[in-house]
């Protein structure tokens, strides 16, 4: 299978300020899949602008005819699952068919306190997202959906037509431990990772490779356990968050190279981040855009 490439567009600028134009270029230059981030606030960028991720999908979607469209990634730290599946039912029907929802545990940024509640812990965000998962799959699933848990509930929740994509928009689940991975083995079409986040300061990239080498091999492990055709699952890498960091898009060979290497290790996508000036995401627009066009041949 060809290595298919996809990029990331933060949600940082007005719409009619460059927002809208980084959707259709992108578009323009062949990605497959251009998502964004759902967060509240995100990092270095948490006093500037931030638009959310469900109408700029929206908007993207009503600019757009082939590009595939998602988020990296959703998650329980500020969603309810039955009013998510509402705004993602609603989006995939305005883009007739082309949104995939990447979904994962969260972190303790800024989202996990934006409600006003206590930060939950590690332990405490990998159960909610055991329970999120299966009752967002039902409601995008089923006409009616009742469910009393643990942690969320639904009293006949109604999602009439349902999704355009059958049974429903696909599922990215980002997950490095093994109860994520059982999700993505269970309900996803699609693993996501950013590398081994330990090795981000002070590792090298030959010790990532390892480090990802090891997750996929526990995903190999996890889907024989549950019984998962592990070809039917594809691998998802999002850049940026290895030590490379943003070497692979200081050129056309860089990248192709880094990519090579993990091709090898079954990822059938790269992610990559869309160009932002005086940040960690900065890059040369001319090479992005050559990296678009011409890695993808180069990966076959």
């Amino acid at each position: 299978m060809s290595l298919r490439l996809s990029t990331v567009i933060l949600p940082y600028r007005r719409w009619h300020e460059g927002g809208r134009a980084a959707w259709t270029r992108a578009e323009q230059l062949g990605f497959h899949t251009a998502y964004t981030y759902d967060h509240l606030s995100w990092r270095t960028f948490r006093d500037g602008p931030w638009f959310g991720a469900v109408p700029t999908l929206t908007a993207a979607a009503s600019v757009t005819d082939r590009l595939r469209l998602g988020t990296l990634v959703t998650s329980p730290n500020f969603r309810h699952p039955v009013t998510l599946a509402k705004e993602l039912i609603s989006l995939d029907d305005i883009s007739e068919g082309r949104v995939t929802l990447g979904i994962g545990a969260g972190g303790s940024g800024f989202d996990a306190t934006a409600l006003g509640q206590e930060p939950w812990t590690p332990r405490e965000r990998a159960d909610r997202l055991a329970e999120f998962v299966p009752l967002l799959d039902r409601l995008l699933s089923e006409d009616a959906v009742s469910y009393e848990g643990d942690f969320y509930s639904a009293h006949e929740a109604r999602n009439i037509p349902g999704c355009v994509q059958r049974p429903r928009l696909p599922f990215a689940v980002a997950a490095t431990g093994p109860r994520g991975m059982r999700l993505a083995a269970r309900f996803g079409q699609a693993w996501v990772t950013t590398g081994d986040p330990k090795l981000f300061e002070n590792g090298t990239p030959e010790q990532s490779i390892q480090a990802i080498r090891g997750q996929a091999e526990r995903l190999d492990d996890i889907c024989a356990e549950v019984g998962r055709d592990m070809t039917g699952l594809d691998r998802v890498l999002l850049t940026g968050f290895t030590p490379d960091r943003n070497g692979p898009l200081q050129s056309l060979n860089a990248f192709v190279d880094f990519a090579g290497r993990h091709a090898e290790l079954g990822f059938t996508e790269l992610v990559i981040h869309w160009p932002i000036p005086d940040s960690p995401f900065a890059a040369e627009e001319k090479v992005f855009e050559q990296i678009a066009m011409e890695a993808p041949a180069q990966l076959r």
